[in-house]
């Protein structure tokens, strides 16, 4: 059985830093791409980041570019996403996803949620001002 586990969310200060966990288990790391998405009250999903789990090359939406860092440790299955200079409208149920053998095109991201094979179930992340 795959699993996707975030954690590391929590309620934090405008301008501080967070940094999320994705712990994956029950599939080969290597076959996939981990993707990092957001969902905000009343906002559609987004896509923020993607890191291929074969050879660590990295994609950002260009939205998310600058503040938005994506890392793996192969070793320990598992995806991070710091965050930086966390604002206010950072405010989301941040979660992680998988899709099986690459990443997909992030120069436009738009409806790439959809094509997500395993899902975690979020960690929610809250910026106070």
């Amino acid at each position: 059985e795959v699993q996707l586990v975030e954690s590391g969310g929590g309620l934090v200060q405008a301008g501080g830093s967070l940094r999320l966990s994705c712990a994956a288990s029950g599939l080969n790391f290597d076959d996939y791409g981990i993707n990092w998405f957001r969902q905000a009250p009343g906002r559609e999903r987004e896509a923020i980041s993607c890191i291929s789990g074969i050879d660590g090359t990295t994609y950002y939406a260009n939205s998310m570019k600058g503040r938005f860092t994506i890392s793996s440790d192969k070793a320990k299955n598992t995806v991070y996403l710091r965050i930086d200079s966390l604002k206010p409208e950072d405010t989301a149920v941040y979660y992680c996803a998988a899709q099986y053998s690459y990443c997909s095109d992030y120069s436009d991201p738009t409806g790439v949620d959809g094509v997500m094979d395993f899902w975690g179930q979020g960690t929610q992340v809250t910026v106070s001002s």
